[in-house]
């Protein structure tokens, strides 16, 4: 029994810490150390999880190729589960660069999957029925495969995903927010529209992240409850990952029976914390289990 499967979204990061962004017009710069390391969206709540003690693991697709072996030794490390299928596009990455006040800019390389479904629809369900939470990355080979996530869910059990930087009306992203039970958002994109698109989504909770400003929580299509950004702890040094820690601390904070808003301030005080390390990787007590 898993306290929560990651479903998706592992890949690399190749992390460049740069002058300013944008980046100054030049022929060439130069850098601090350029390093390549586990990194993606369903690595960070999988590693932020386990870093707060819940039993973690994860289903998806890497390549056979160097940075494939990247996630696989950092998944040995951790001693995170890990359910692997082989992706012959490669494994995804991304160029994060990283400003001198930890802000990010992405790059990503999604590497398109094609062709049948890496795993059964039964593997999938089989897996679900054996967790207490199922977090859901929006990678495009498990589309097919919600019906089959949701059927596995136990009495009890949440199906959460994250949309990202969703403009509210992206048909790709529509599936995976119906799927879930707790959806967490982006303010990036969605501008004066967050109110309509949690009503869209009732009775499902919705998380809308806007980084330093804090948060909104709309408990079921109710009426919203600011979350206040939390104090870092240490000087902030890269905030990639900051979303899939507060999603990791929100599921954390629920399985300990947490109610919904007591468990967002406390996901905002795991992300804050998560931006004073560099990587995904969390030493021992960075992150706050209480």
């Amino acid at each position: 029994m898993y306290d929560l499967l990651v479903v998706g979204g592992l890949g690399v990061d190749v992390r460049v810490r740069v002058p300013a962004i944008p980046l100054p017009v030049a022929d060439s710069l130069t850098v601090d150390p350029i390093d390549l390391r586990i990194g993606n969206t369903g690595a960070g709540v999988a590693l932020a999880g386990h870093a707060l003690g819940l039993r973690v693991a994860v289903v998806d697709v890497l390549g056979a190729d160097p940075a494939g072996d990247v996630v696989r030794a950092a998944l040995a490390r951790t001693g995170v589960h890990a359910v692997l299928g082989h992706a012959p596009a490669g494994t995804r990455r991304s160029v994060n660069m990283v400003d001198p006040a930890g802000r990010r800019m992405s790059l990503y390389d999604p590497r398109p999957w094609a062709g049948p479904s890496p795993f059964p629809a039964a593997e999938l369900t089989a897996l679900a029925r054996d967790a207490a939470h199922v977090h859901v990355s929006i990678m495009d080979w498990v589309l097919p495969l919600l019906p089959a996530l949701r059927a596995g869910l136990a009495d009890g059990a949440l199906l959460s995903t994250d949309l990202h930087d969703w403009d509210g009306a992206d048909a790709y992203h529509g599936p995976f927010a119906v799927a879930a039970d707790l959806v967490f958002v982006s303010g990036v994109r969605l501008g004066a529209g967050p109110d309509v698109l949690a009503a869209a989504l009732a009775p499902r909770t919705v998380l809308v992240t806007r980084g330093a400003a804090g948060a909104e929580l709309y408990p079921g299509g109710g009426a919203p409850t600011r979350v206040p950004a939390a104090e870092a702890p240490a000087p902030v040094v890269d905030t990639n990952g900051a979303g899939d820690a507060i999603a990791a601390g929100l599921i954390a904070a629920r399985l300990r029976g947490a109610p919904t808003a007591g468990a967002a301030a406390y996901a905002a005080r795991v992300a804050a914390a998560a931006c004073t390390h560099d990587g995904m990787e969390y030493p021992p007590d960075l992150l706050p289990r209480r």
